[in-house]
């Protein structure tokens, strides 16, 4: 590992006089969206806290993308879409898609890369050629036919959401909810959105993910036109993301930059994130910059996270790299005759806290999420308070 240790832009248990509290507190200020804005500058100041509503701008002609395929065509992999996974490079090229459609496509072997089966988890490299077959959208639901069970998910749906316009919706997804289906997972947040489809057929989409016990902001585009922009937007990092955690011991030196390889492994029952060199089969680099809030006498201590890429499982990974695992991770968390707190309950503390992404329209989406009520109880019981200045808020992104 090569860990560059960035200085620390102030103490984290000292706030200076006059310094701004981090925006989108326990209190739960409202997200803000600000229009024909542009995204924050890496290294300014956290932005005021009065801010003003979000003016949708003047409706342009947007050209929607092309009609998904009839026919058997075959594409090739460009230099943007290497390394791509084949489930993703799908999104991507065709975002009316569902999931559960592009499962099934690669599950009976219709999507073919230079000629070979291939697995959705599978990485695309640049000039390869993949043979699509045909595609087309879920028939659209007829309007007032949602059974009761839809009408329950369409409401859990609903108190989930932290802002919604025309194109985009945060929502604030529950730990142990998954996003997507898969094995022994019954309820997901893709299955649910089933339940939002337009007078068009389209449903809204992911454009990004959590994994089932991380809460927080998750981002849905509503129609194809705003996944198209979004998924861009991941891709080439212009989202930023602030994520929350309670992890074990007090980070030294408080702040600081975790830049390692990961690489996936996989069992028959279980997938996890293993720190690998440069050149493995499978690794990729991963970056991450860390910084402690506030800690709870020298065994907890409540660390701010920005990713800088979106590894699978990376903040995790990382944080235990450094022996600081997040409390209640039963996938990474391994410290011998540790004992959680009494009162304390023994589940993943981590929040998807806060997005900053733009618009795909003009200006910017700005939300934060609250603590979730398990992360809420254990700030209570060790006597942290949500609403300190952030310090990482300031920290780079490279």
């Amino acid at each position: 590992m090569s860990r560059r240790v960035k200085r620390p832009l102030r103490p984290a248990g000292d706030r200076p006089k006059g310094a701004r509290p981090y925006r989108g507190s326990a209190a739960e200020r409202a997200p803000v969206h600000r229009a024909g804005g542009k995204p924050p500058p890496r290294f300014a100041a956290a932005p005021p806290r009065a801010a003003k509503p979000f003016v949708p701008e003047p409706e342009k002609v947007v050209v929607e993308p092309p009609p998904l395929p009839t026919k058997v065509q075959t594409v090739v992999v460009t230099a943007d879409e290497n390394n791509m996974r084949v489930d993703r490079f799908l999104e991507a090229r065709f975002p009316g898609l569902s999931f559960s459609h592009i499962q099934r496509i690669v599950r009976k072997g219709e999507l073919r890369v230079n000629g070979k089966r291939a697995d959705s988890k599978d990485r695309l490299e640049e000039g390869q050629s993949v043979r699509i077959p045909p595609l087309k959208l879920d028939t659209p639901r007829a309007a007032g036919s949602l059974s009761e069970a839809a009408k329950k998910t369409l409401q859990d749906l609903k108190d989930m959401i932290l802002f919604e316009d025309a194109d985009v919706m945060v929502l604030n997804k529950p730990a142990g909810l998954a996003v997507q289906g898969g094995s022994g997972i019954t309820r997901n947040v893709d299955d649910m959105l089933e339940v939002m489809r337009d007078a068009k057929g389209q449903k809204p989409r992911l454009v990004h993910r959590l994994d089932r016990e991380t809460s927080g902001c998750l981002v849905i585009a509503k129609t194809r036109f705003a996944a198209t922009a979004l998924t861009g937007s991941f891709r080439h990092r212009s989202a930023r993301k602030i994520y929350w955690a309670l992890v074990a011991g007090v980070p030294k030196p408080k702040q600081g930059r975790i830049s390692t390889y990961l690489a996936k492994e996989e069992s028959e029952d279980d997938t996890i994130m293993r720190i690998a060199a440069h050149g493995d089969e499978g690794a990729s680099h991963a970056v991450t910059y860390y910084a402690l809030v506030e800690a709870s006498a020298a065994k907890l201590a409540w660390v701010s996270l920005k990713p800088v890429t979106g590894r699978t499982h990376q903040l995790r990974a990382h944080m235990a790299h450094i022996n600081h695992a997040i409390v209640g991770d039963p996938k990474y968390f391994n410290k011998e005759n540790w004992q959680l707190p009494g009162g304390m309950q023994n589940r993943l503390h981590l929040l998807a806290r806060r997005i900053v992404i733009p618009h795909p329209r003009g200006g910017v989406i700005d939300a934060s999420a609250p603590l979730p009520p398990h992360m809420l109880q254990s700030w209570n019981l060790l006597g942290l308070e949500a609403d300190r200045f952030d310090p990482i808020e300031n920290a780079p992104e490279e």
